[in-house]
């Protein structure tokens, strides 16, 4: 297997390359790539085995696969952008901008308190036509006019999927009609040359991992009704990884790209509001950004978790031994974090799925690595 790991590591970081071929060689891996970075240089840039399920099709230096729910600090960073530009407020209702979100006494809910989960919709408790999540639009009215599940600000709960039709209604209100994806794309990583993408042009289609799926589903502790409409129902969520589902934006999930790619936007968490050299925030909007603003027992997830605007904090020490860190992972194994401490921001990225809701293993021994050897 070490014939198909491919990259490179700088000095001192060998054990790092042991790792990410022990994930192989334990057989927990089908494709994967890994890697950090501090302060533009890529310190590792790994990759290796498949790309597709037989194992016919390497897995390529520009094999990307969707990474799910590691894409939410990325729509965030967009979110900060706006932020900077005076055209959102993190503190300002949501329903300023988008009056029908005021339905179902969520008149008073900011913008902040909607991206850290408090908002009460995590999903649809009553049946919904599982097409209707590839109806952006459609999907974004019938959240607007959501009863929610809690008393909205009162508590927080996961919300793996509203999140992303959220904040993409509330960018498509606020920047003359521009999609998050679209901002995305032409503000940050076109002029920066990074391979991520929220919203999938068919032409990137012939690059694309193949994904296997978990074969268990996660651990979510009493089922709840909460967790039913998050995670459970069989409306849910849409059928992932078609066509249609890769070229519509789901700002909370259906993120594409390069473990490189993901590494140089977390940059952003790590270096106070920079990617690269180059700034996009100034440090007030970044600590507004990353300002705690949930903390405690979650209503969907069997744990205690602490929210920012759109990222975790890492009090839980998941993403790396600094609680300054600021990360999230994503269905299947994926992760991402920015550590300020150090300056490094990692990326994790697979196409074999494990049912760990965080902290996966694979992840895990790779993260152990790079701090042993700094």
């Amino acid at each position: 297997m070490t014939d198909l790991i491919h990259g490179h590591t700088a000095p001192g970081l060998d054990r790092v390359r042991a790792a990410f071929a022990e994930n192989f060689a334990d057989g927990l891996e089908i494709g994967a790539a890994f890697a950090v970075c501090r302060e533009g240089e890529m310190l590792v840039d790994l990759w290796g085995g498949h790309a597709d399920r037989a194992g016919a099709k390497p897995w390529e230096h520009d094999t990307i696969v969707p990474v799910f729910s590691t894409t939410k600090p990325i729509a965030a960073i967009v979110i900060a952008l706006l932020v900077e530009r005076g055209l959102l407020d993190f503190d300002a209702p949501l329903s300023q901008i988008w009056p029908d979100f005021a339905a179902a006494s969520k008149d008073h809910l900011t913008l902040a308190q909607v991206m850290s989960h408090q908002a009460g919709i995590p999903g649809f408790i009553d049946p919904i036509d599982p097409t209707l999540w590839l109806d952006p639009l459609a999907l974004s009215a019938a959240l607007a006019a959501l009863s929610p599940l809690w008393p909205p600000g009162t508590a927080h709960g996961y919300h793996p999927l509203t999140y992303g039709y959220l904040v993409g209604e509330a960018v498509r209100r606020c920047a003359d009609g521009r999609s998050l994806g679209t901002i995305l794309a032409e503000d940050i990583c076109g002029p920066r040359g990074i391979d991520f993408h929220i919203g999938l042009a068919e032409a990137h289609d012939a690059r694309l991992g193949e994904m296997q799926r978990p074969t268990e589903l996660p651990q979510l502790g009493a089922i709840t009704p909460i967790k039913r409409a998050a995670f459970l129902t069989k409306w849910a969520g849409p059928d992932r990884g078609g066509r249609r589902w890769r070229a519509i934006e789901i700002p909370s999930a259906n993120g594409h790209g390069t473990a490189r790619a993901v590494a140089r936007l977390y940059s952003f968490f790590a270096q106070g509001g920079r990617i690269d050299e180059q700034r996009l925030v100034s440090p007030a909007v970044f600590a507004a950004a990353t300002a705690r603003r949930a903390f405690g027992e979650d209503l969907v997830l069997p744990f205690t978790t602490d929210f920012a605007a759109g990222v975790m904090r890492n009090s839980s020490a998941v993403y790396g031994p600094n609680p300054e860190s600021f990360g999230h992972s994503g269905w299947g194994g994926s992760m991402a974090f920015g550590d300020p401490k150090t300056g490094l921001s990692v990326a994790y990225i697979m196409n074999r799925q494990s049912n760990n809701l965080q902290g996966d293993p694979r992840a895990r021994r790779l993260i152990d690595a790079v701090y042993a050897a700094l």
